[in-house]
């Protein structure tokens, strides 16, 4: 493990943020070719159903709880 976080710093300080950034790019592009709308609408619905099986109504009212609330400090801070 220490090896690897060595190897990849190293790998980072000599190319740089914006190598990783259009290699990543690039890898998004070639996925999104690859596979189309409803490949993902399909991962995204198993995703969907197994968050909700693992999560009971409490966990999704604390999070939207929250992000009405966070909703409501940004609305009010652009006033």
């Amino acid at each position: 493990q220490e090896i690897g976080q060595k190897g990849g710093k190293t790998v980072s300080d000599k190319y740089g943020q914006d190598h990783f950034q259009e290699i990543g790019q690039k890898g998004g592009n070639t996925v999104s070719d690859k596979y189309d709308k409803d490949h993902f609408q399909e991962i995204g619905q198993k995703g969907g159903n197994t968050t909700s099986d693992k999560y009971d109504r409490e966990f999704y009212e604390e999070i939207g709880q929250k992000g009405g609330n966070s909703r409501s400090r940004n609305n009010n801070n652009n006033k």
